[in-house]
């Protein structure tokens, strides 16, 4: 992917004025500090609004960049999430956390200013922070915060505790978030971290894609073809209309008091043999709609060990909850097929597992599409989780001559003896199938240097795709 160098700028430049004033910030701070050791007086705190005021943040509402877009929309989500009387002090904390968890990232010395040691010859407890296994800078901790911002006052170290809750803006949107500490240490003794996406956005301003690995067993998928490109029959069309009419006005339905109240996400079921057309039209939909498709193919990742499959798939969940992404869940009965009766311990686990993954889709606030190759396979109960349903039949004889036309029209002619309409009306092929036999065709011509698919070829292309499903040409 490119470097948005424009964007880069315009982080930068946003970027050299908050920390300019997060310097000042700390060196104030440190002053104070080191007048406590000298005078044995207790730490003021650092949220009056006299001193909120001398150190407000800087004004970024005529910036472009990322970071000031999220500090307009830290302020607009602190309207609904604080009393309108803690608002200006909780944002000004907000503002001064989120510029520490960034600091080791972008210029990491600012914090050396908390190496200096008390008279035990050690850290001061009071700095929090922590070493890196290979940083050798300071890591500030939720105790780095609340030195900062509270002091010794008590209330406002337990009231800025509330910024790291799950159901702030920070940790909903995914941006930053207090690590649990391990070996029952204090909470605020977790590192502060930001999250791989809002650190790219921020500096490089590159979008954030998740790598497909165990934890996160999903891989997004694209396509250069449109909708011209794929070919369904009247009723599967009508359908597939739905949900475009749901995906178009997806942003209303989740913020509007009305719809909200009565619906959580979108649900959809495509149903029917391989090849006819469910990923296509999937990954057709996010383009339309300028939404991110991940796949999850059930097959792969459902676990023989107890709780891995929920772990690894609720992370796929966490993760697009904050995000206008289209997940798709291919292979959907290798998970979502029909419970067993509890006759053993795997059969409870097993059916624990299910009813667990329908919870989070029930959840799911954004936009799920189930495929599965027989409907019939799938739970019942399952199945009522789907506001609706559509069918992918294999392609009749009309569609499978607009298929095998589409597919060679481009730069290879076939052979005059080729005759298409006798070919769509004798075999019952999907259009993945005609795919398969067009590229053969394509790479035999190749191999001969010429622009004419043969007979000899275009029969053996159909024979081997016939042959990989079983019947005979």
């Amino acid at each position: 992917m490119k470097l948005n160098h424009t964007m880069i700028q315009a982080n930068a430049l946003t970027l050299e004025q908050e920390l300019d004033w997060f310097e000042e910030l700390l060196k104030y701070r440190s002053t104070q500090f080191k007048n406590k050791i000298t005078h044995q007086d207790k730490l003021s705190d650092f949220v009056s609004l006299a001193q909120i005021q001398e150190f407000s943040p800087p004004d970024l509402s005529a910036h472009t960049s990322a970071y000031a877009e999220l500090a307009q929309r830290l302020k607009d989500a602190g309207k609904t999430y604080f009393k309108e009387e803690e608002q200006e002090y909780l944002h000004f904390a907000e503002r001064v956390i989120l510029i520490l968890t960034l600091v080791p990232h972008i210029r990491p010395e600012l914090l050396d200013i908390f190496f200096f040691p008390n008279q035990q010859n050690r850290e001061f407890t009071e700095f929090g922070g922590i070493k890196g296994k290979t940083h050798q800078g300071f890591l500030p901790t939720g105790e780095t915060a609340m030195f900062i911002l509270a002091g010794s006052n008590l209330a406002l170290r337990l009231t800025f505790q509330s910024i790291f809750d799950t159901g702030h803006f920070f940790a909903k949107a995914n941006i930053l978030a207090l690590l649990s500490p391990t070996n029952n240490d204090p909470m605020l003794s977790g590192t502060l971290e930001i999250s791989r996406e809002y650190l790219q956005n921020l500096t490089t301003g590159k979008a954030y894609q998740p790598d497909y690995s165990p934890d996160f067993p999903a891989k997004r998928i694209t396509t250069r073809l449109n909708w011209a490109d794929l070919v369904l029959d009247y009723y599967t069309s009508r359908d597939v209309e739905e949900v475009r009419a749901w995906l178009r006005h997806r942003h209303l339905i989740k913020t509007d008091a009305d719809f909200n109240r009565e619906l959580t996400g979108y649900r959809c079921l495509f149903y029917g043999p391989s090849g006819t057309g469910k990923t296509l039209t999937s990954t057709l939909l996010g383009k339309e709609m300028d939404m991110e498709v991940y796949r999850i193919d059930l097959s792969k990742i459902v676990s023989k060990y107890i709780g891995e499959t929920e772990k690894n798939l609720s992370n796929v969940f966490d993760q697009a909850a904050h995000r206008d992404w289209l997940l798709f869940f291919d292979e959907g009965d290798a998970l979502f097929g029909k419970r067993t009766e509890n006759k053993s311990s795997n059969d409870r686990h097993a059916n624990q597992e299910v009813a667990f993954l329908l919870q989070k889709i029930e959840e799911h606030p954004g936009v799920i599409i189930l495929a599965t190759n027989v409907r019939s396979n799938m739970d019942k109960a399952f199945l009522r989780r789907f506001q609706s349903e559509v069918y992918f039949p294999v392609p009749d004889e009309q569609s499978r001559l607009l298929l095998w036309e589409r597919a060679f029209s481009g730069r290879f002619e076939l052979d005059e003896n080729i005759a298409l309409e006798e070919i769509a009306r004798k075999y019952e092929i999907t259009g993945a199938a005609i795919k398969n036999i067009k590229h053969y065709c394509s790479i035999m011509a190749l191999d001969r240097q010429t622009q004419v698919i043969t007979e000899e070829d275009f029969r053996e292309g159909l024979r081997k795709q016939l042959e990989k499903e079983g019947k005979k040409l």
